[in-house]
């Protein structure tokens, strides 16, 4: 099979990806084998290319926003048959004994596996995966368009959720890429107002496509004070930010699996019960109920195509803020 791997880390303009061919996989007991049509990028592509993340594993194909077609089913393999579309996340296997997954935690397995950093991903024409672990993807959504949901959607969703921001309440994104954009209509459907805090002017026109109350930088005061907040930028700075417009007793969530350093954090900041957490991984059942949402909701994907090959230019791209929405690759 045709693959772009990762040999070594390195920055990506040295363009780490290198063509290659790979023998075709073949699925173990209780895993499918997916021919793959279209790979999203994703930022933590990004970390795991230019090794901000540990990397378990070299050579390595990195990806995991993938939508494929299952061609072939392991021993005891039962869950979906040859040709049904489904997709596969951040999230590749979970042992199901340690603590975490008993109390129904698994994003904390302490054994947990993931797609492109342990285990071979989607910048390739084959992928194997645990069935438990791949999703039935709402018909509505085309191949392209529904890559994107695998991570940023699924991850926004767990984001969002964890933000506590009830319906009808304020919400504040801080950065408006592949995450935020998906984030924000969910948001909306729940009858949220949302202020979106970005310095791109394209990202800016795109919140207000997508029915931003309001826009600005991180250094703008918004409206009234936020109920809760999400950030996606991996920028520890833009805590003090979010902070500074989160009402008593609101809630931040920082989605981001690499940051920068938190500044010293003055304690007025956080005084008045403010709380901020982090946001690990997702779990299956996350995957699953956003996707029923998403096609319930009609959510729409911002994504631009690229061909297998130009994985380099996309993590490039990437890096410096030059895309609208999402990027995905397309498999030859």
């Amino acid at each position: 099979m045709q693959a772009m791997l990762l040999r070594a880390p390195k920055p990506v303009d040295e363009d780490p990806l290198q063509p290659a061919e790979l023998p075709d996989p073949e699925p173990g007991p209780g895993q499918v084998r997916l021919r793959v049509r279209v790979c999203g990028v994703c930022h933590t592509d990004l970390h795991t290319v230019e090794g901000e993340l540990a990397l378990h594993r070299l050579p390595v194909v990195p990806g995991h926003e993938v939508v494929g077609v299952v061609d072939r089913l392991g021993p005891g393999a039962s869950r979906f048959q040859p040709g049904e579309r489904v997709g596969v996340g951040w999230l590749n296997w979970t042992d199901g004994t340690c603590e975490f997954c008993r109390r129904c935690q698994e994003n904390l397995c302490v054994a947990a596996r993931f797609t492109g950093l342990d285990a071979d991903g989607g910048y390739a024409q084959y992928l194997v995966i645990d069935e438990r672990f791949a999703y039935p993807i709402p018909p509505r959504f085309g191949d392209v368009e529904a890559a994107p949901l695998l991570c940023a959607g699924i991850v926004g969703y767990r984001s969002l959720r964890l933000s506590t921001v009830q319906p009808g309440q304020r919400l504040g994104l801080y950065g408006f890429g592949a995450s935020a954009h998906l984030v924000i209509q969910v948001a909306r459907s729940w009858g949220c107002p949302v202020y979106v805090f970005t310095r791109g002017a394209d990202h800016r026109r795109l919140a207000e496509e997508l029915g931003a109350a309001w826009t600005g930088g991180a250094e703008d005061t918004p409206p009234a004070p936020l109920d809760a907040a999400i950030i996606f930028a991996p920028a520890g700075g833009l805590v003090h930010a979010a902070l500074g417009h989160l009402r008593p007793g609101g809630t931040l969530a920082i989605n981001a699996i690499t940051m920068s350093p938190i500044p010293e954090l003055p304690y007025r900041l956080i005084y008045g019960e403010r709380t901020v957490r982090s946001v690990a991984n997702l779990t299956r059942e996350d995957a699953e109920e956003f996707l029923r949402l998403a096609g319930q909701i009609g959510l729409r994907t911002e994504v631009e195509a690229l061909p297998l090959g130009e994985a380099n230019r996309a993590l490039q791209r990437l890096k410096r803020s030059q895309v609208r929405g999402s990027l995905a690759l397309i498999v030859p």
